[in-house]
C-alpha cells in the first residue's frame, strides 16, 4: 500500500523544523516578489518533485518527449547530477556521460534528434537553449528535477510524487526525505502520483486526492510502469541489479514476470566501481544480469546483461493528459 517504504528518523525532526523555516522563508521572497522569477518567451515545462530521488522523473520526462517530438523541437535542460563538467554543456551523440550524467546521457542516445543540455542555472541553459547556433531552433523546454529552481517562471509545473513515499507521510530532511513542506504542491499545474500498482482502486486514488488536498484548478493523475510481455531469453534465476532510489515496485513488477530472480540493489546514481564490477560477477555466476536503462550506462565490462526497458502508462486519463500537454505547448509556442 502507499507510504510503505517510509522511514522517518525522528530524533532528526528539530533540524527538520530549522530546514523547513529556511526553505519557507525563501519560498515567501518568491511569492512577494523579493526574489524574482525570469520569464521566457517559449513554452518551458517542469518535471519535478519535492521528494529526494525516486519518483520517476526520467521515465516521466522521455514520456513528454514522446508526445511532443513528433511536431516539436524539444530540448531537455537538467542538472547534470554528479557530472563531472562545470557549467552549461549541449550534448552530442559523442559527449561521454561523464559530462553530462547519467540519465541525460540515457535520454540522449534515445532520442538522439532533442537538444540535451545541462547547467546548474536553469536560466541561463534556457537562454543557451534559444541561441540561433542551435539548430534546430528550439520550440519547447522541458526542465527535468527544477521544482525548487524558482528563477524560472515555468508555464506548466508537473509534480511527481511516488505511491510507496506519499508526501503527507513523509517529513522534511533530514529526518524525512521532503525537499520543502507539504504546501508545495500548490505551486503544480499537474500532480502525478507515479509507481502505482496496476490494481489501485477508484476509492484508494480518490483517497491520496483528498489527501495531498488538490485545488479545482489542479488536476491528479496515477501513473505506472510498463515492463516487456516476456523476457525471453534470461534463463533461471538471473540477477537484478540496480542503482535507482526506490526499486522495490520494479522489483514486485517483475516478480509477476519473472518467476524467480535474485536482486542486488545500489544506492541513486551509484557509481560502479572495479571492485563492484567483479562483485556483480561473482554474485551473477553466469547468470543473466537484469538492469535499468539509466544503470546499463554505468554498468561496464559485464557480461550477458539485459537492460529492461520502463515506459510510463496512465491508470486513466491519459487522453486527458497529452491534451493538456499540446494545448499549453502549441497555445504558447
Amino acid at each position: 500500500m502507499e507510504g510503505d517504504h517510509i522511514k522517518i528518523n525522528y530524533w532528526l525532526l528539530p533540524l527538520s523544523w530549522l530546514y523547513g523555516l529556511v526553505v519557507s522563508i525563501r519560498n515567501l521572497m518568491f511569492d512577494v516578489g523579493m526574489l524574482k522569477s525570469k520569464t521566457f518567451p517559449l513554452p518551458v515545462i517542469c518535471v519535478g518533485n519535492i521528494t529526494m530521488g525516486g519518483t520517476g522523473k526520467t521515465p516521466h520526462t522521455e514520456y513528454l518527449i514522446r508526445l511532443l517530438s513528433e511536431k516539436h523541437q524539444v530540448a531537455v535542460l537538467s542538472r547534470g547530477y554528479k557530472r563531472q563538467s562545470e557549467g552549461y554543456v549541449l550534448a552530442t551523440p559523442t559527449t561521454p556521460m561523464t559530462d553530462i550524467g547519467d540519465e541525460p546521457y540515457q535520454m540522449k542516445h534515445k532520442f538522439p534528434q532533442i537538444h540535451m543540455a545541462v547547467d546548474k542555472d536553469r536560466c541561463h541553459g534556457i537562454a543557451e537553449l534559444m541561441k540561433k547556433e542551435v539548430q534546430p531552433p528550439t520550440d519547447v523546454v522541458i526542465l527535468d528535477d527544477a521544482y525548487q529552481h524558482r528563477y524560472v517562471k515555468v508555464g506548466l509545473n508537473i509534480l511527481l510524487m511516488d505511491y510507496h513515499r506519499l508526501i503527507y507521510l513523509d517529513k522534511l530532511l533530514p529526518a524525512g526525505r521532503l525537499r520543502e513542506s507539504s504546501s508545495g504542491t500548490k505551486r503544480a499545474d499537474i500532480v502525478i502520483v507515479t509507481k502505482c500498482p496496476r490494481d489501485i482502486t477508484p476509492i484508494e486514488r480518490k483517497g491520496i486526492e483528498r489527501s495531498l488536498n488538490i485545488e479545482n484548478w489542479q488536476k491528479i493523475f496515477f501513473s505506472t510502469y510498463t515492463y516487456p510481455d516476456n523476457m525471453k531469453g534470461i534463463g533461471n534465476n538471473p540477477l537484478l541489479v540496480t542503482g535507482i532510489a526506490s526499486p522495490e515496485q520494479m522489483i514486485y513488477d517483475l516478480q509477476k514476470i519473472v518467476p524467480e530472480f535474485d536482486v542486488m540493489s545500489f544506492p541513486d546514481h551509484h557509481h560502479f566501481t572495479e571492485n563492484d564490477i567483479n562483485n556483480i560477477r561473482t554474485r551473477a555466476a553466469g547468470r543473466t544480469i537484469l538492469t535499468t536503462e539509466k544503470d546499463s550506462t554505468r554498468l561496464h565490462g559485464l557480461e550477458n546483461v539485459k537492460v529492461i526497458p520502463i515506459e510510463v502508462e496512465f491508470i486513466d486519463g491519459k487522453e486527458e493528459f497529452d491534451n493538456i500537454i499540446r494545448n499549453y505547448v502549441n497555445t504558447k509556442k
